[in-house]
């Protein structure tokens, strides 16, 4: 299987001054875990994490005031549509990461997950068990 077959195509993407609170609100009304930050400034790609967020309010930072940005993963690890599962898997490992951005011509066009590869795994080795 491939990274085309368990990545999701419903991309939140966001804005680096975007608070962590409308950040934190848009992932949980789209049931997502992460965001992709677009800064056009810059032209970079990066990634904010329920983890991230957690991170910051957890060290008692204010979610109104902290911007997306100033808590965006941006020496990110993209993967390629074609990628296999397997290879998705040892990138997550390699990084301690749990979401991948999926890049085709230089653009995302989806998220993989942890939680996306169990979900096509477990078929498969349910039914080898």
């Amino acid at each position: 299987m491939q990274v085309l077959d368990a990545m999701s195509t419903v991309v939140l993407t966001i804005g680096p001054e975007h608070t962590l609170r409308r950040a934190a609100t848009l992932m949980a009304d789209r049931r997502v875990g992460a965001a992709v930050v677009l800064d056009p400034d810059t032209c970079g790609v990066g990634i904010l994490t329920e983890r991230d967020v957690l991170r910051s309010v957890g060290a008692g930072q204010d979610p109104d005031r902290e911007r997306a940005g100033a808590h965006t993963t941006t020496d990110v690890v993209f993967a390629d549509p074609s990628w296999t599962l397997v290879e998705a898997a040892a990138a997550m490992t390699a990084g301690g990461f749990r979401h991948l951005i999926v890049l085709r011509d230089g653009g995302p066009v989806g998220i993989v997950s942890v939680r996306d590869i169990v979900r096509c795994w477990t078929p498969v080795l349910t039914a080898a068990a």
